[in-house]
């Protein structure tokens, strides 16, 4: 669906939009410290009543100043509401205290894209993650440090990816089961939650997981503890090396989100390699999020924000993409889209593709 083909705002409102884009980061940050000071737990806890300032201070323990500049941010923001010298919460303030999707990106905005942000116009310039060096400044990628990245860093990324992908897992399950399947392959495997889900789902059903050595030991760990080790296998590969192949021999080929972080001809080359390894009968699918097949305008909003994630933090070349690249690079691998299915999960689109007779 494109929200985008018109402007909506009259002057006064586009100005005022500009002014919250100039403030941005003030908004930003006054938001995630009144929720992690507990300022918007206390005004939630307080429903209707409200809180008056020293009520307020007494809870979140900060001094009087700090608790009058954060509030009164809260006020332009829209977080909260004061009437009589009452400070309640509005909607606005209860979905930054309690929504999970909430919490999930702005942790992720916050520890993983925050500081590297800065580097945005260097990225698009030069090609290249320019923002990660204020993570890692050793690593080429994104994926090549996240193993080694502080926990905290880590566990943001990682609820925010698996936010978006779980919700998924169970409404697509019955599609990659609905035939006969014995052994699946997940490109991509990361921490190994889809290929859990799959051996949770059949019984007999063998995984390998494809992904870097680094991402492999952090899912080792989980499949052991899960006890699939005797179904779930891994074959460690860095799919951008030109003579690194996929292995044969599986039924079912899965990337989940996987595509969105290579550039156009680096997708057509792992395609490429999908199918030199798909035979008539291999069923190829593919999860992804496009900000054009998305119900919502914030959605698209929160797809096309995300890209300049990988513009300055992952790689420098990969986006949220339209759906119109992918099917062109898909049409370039040889291969042929044999059924799309919009809104899976939070804001997925599952592709089933199989080779060209």
């Amino acid at each position: 669906m494109n929200h985008f083909t018109r402007d909506t705002r009259n002057a006064l409102d586009a100005k005022q939009e500009a002014q919250r884009i100039a403030f941005a980061p003030f908004v930003f940050q006054a938001a995630r410290a009144m929720r992690d000071l507990g300022l918007l737990a206390a005004l939630d806890a307080a429903g209707d009543a409200g809180l008056r300032l020293p009520e307020l201070q007494a809870h979140v323990g900060l001094s009087r100043y700090a608790t009058r500049v954060l509030a009164e941010a809260g006020l332009g923001i829209g977080a909260m509401t004061l009437s009589d010298a009452v400070f309640r919460l509005t909607k606005l303030g209860w979905y930054l205290q309690n929504d999970a999707m909430t919490r999930v990106n702005m942790d992720f905005s916050h520890d993983v894209n925050y500081q590297g942000l800065f580097y945005l116009q260097d990225s698009l310039r030069e090609g290249r993650p320019a923002g990660l060096k204020t993570l890692n400044p050793f690593a080429n990628t994104f994926y090549e440090a996240l193993s080694t990245l502080p926990e905290h860093v880590r566990e943001s990324w990682l609820g925010f990816d698996h936010f978006y992908s779980d919700n998924s897992f169970q409404t697509v399950l019955p599609h990659i089961f609905s035939e006969a399947v014995g052994r699946v392959l997940d490109v991509g495997g990361n921490t190994g939650k889809w290929a859990l889900a799959c051996a949770e789902y059949n019984p007999n059903v063998e995984v390998t997981l494809c992904d870097l050595p680094g991402q492999l030991a952090l899912a080792r760990v989980k499949i052991a503890q899960r006890g699939f080790t005797a179904r779930v296998h891994d074959h460690p590969i860095n799919i951008l090396q030109p003579d690194a192949a996929l292995p044969g021999g599986h039924d079912v080929i899965w990337m989940s989100q996987f595509l969105d972080c290579f550039s156009e001809q680096e997708i057509v080359m792992i395609l490429r390699k999908a199918a030199a390894v798909m035979t008539a009968g291999t069923r190829l699918f593919i999860m992804e999020t496009y900000w054009d097949r998305q119900r919502f305008e914030n959605a698209a909003f929160c797809l096309q924000q995300t890209s300049l994630y990988f513009t300055c933090m992952a790689n420098g070349n990969s986006q949220m993409y339209h759906s119109q690249v992918l099917r062109d690079c898909i049409a370039q691998a040889g291969l042929v889209i044999i059924e799309e299915i919009d809104g899976v999960g939070i804001s997925h689109t599952l592709t089933k593709v199989m080779k060209a007779a």
